[in-house]
């Protein structure tokens, strides 16, 4: 079994192959913006960080975006971080970006979800939370997932973001497969068909990281 990991020159790539071969030592894994190989690989792995319309800048310099497109509907298929970012309607960062569509609702900055109706508790919150949010933080599951499978609710994971998508103003919640809670509640994890994507880092998650990579190497989507 082949596992592609697309290189867009951003996000933890070695990382995510060294996690990767971990779980799965009989698979080959190859970081890769090369499009036959994406397209003939058994399952893809879109990792990103940084800014996202670097992000999507190299996706079309590159000219990968038909074959993820491609790849979103035809195989099993993992996002992370700005991976998982990208597949919104709409992010917010670098001016407003148009994402790939695959879930509805939009990204936002952190500080867009502060309350502004008392000026005290908004400077109270963003004094308090630093953005970006950088370190461990809970996941609750809001639903069963494959990829959930022998992982404990409400287990850390790490993150490294300033953008998040808000479970009840920015998205559908039947696709809402984690939460956490970072001043707000924020979505986690998304899922849909042979898709799912999170907004951690599971390459630097330690063992629960590492569990849901084996199960996405094991999953049929």
């Amino acid at each position: 079994m082949q596992i592609a990991v697309i290189d867009l020159g951003v996000g933890n790539l070695t990382s995510v192959k060294q996690a990767l071969t971990a779980v799965a030592p009989d698979c080959d894994v190859v970081v890769t913006s090369d499009e036959r190989v994406i397209d003939s690989a058994d399952r893809v792995v879109m990792p990103g960080q940084g800014a996202v319309g670097t992000w999507f800048a190299a996706l079309h310099d590159r000219k990968l975006e038909s074959v993820v497109r491609s790849s979103l509907a035809n195989k099993p298929m993992l996002g992370i971080c700005i991976g998982m970012q990208a597949l919104f309607d709409h992010c917010q960062e670098d001016g407003g970006i148009d994402g790939l569509g695959l879930f509805s609702g939009s990204v936002r900055h952190f500080s867009h979800f502060h309350s502004a109706k008392d000026s005290a508790t908004k400077k109270s919150n963003q004094e308090r939370l630093k953005i970006p949010q950088m370190g461990w933080n809970q996941v609750v599951h809001s639903q069963d997932h494959a990829l959930w499978h022998g992982i404990k609710d409400q287990s850390h994971f790490y993150f490294v973001h300033s953008f998040c998508a808000n479970i009840s103003v920015d998205a559908d919640s039947s696709m809402v497969y984690g939460e956490a809670n970072y001043g707000h509640d924020f979505i986690a994890a998304v899922g849909r068909d042979n898709v799912f994507a999170v907004q951690f880092h599971p390459e630097k998650s330690h063992d629960d990281g590492l569990k849901l990579l084996k199960n996405f190497t094991q999953w049929s989507g």
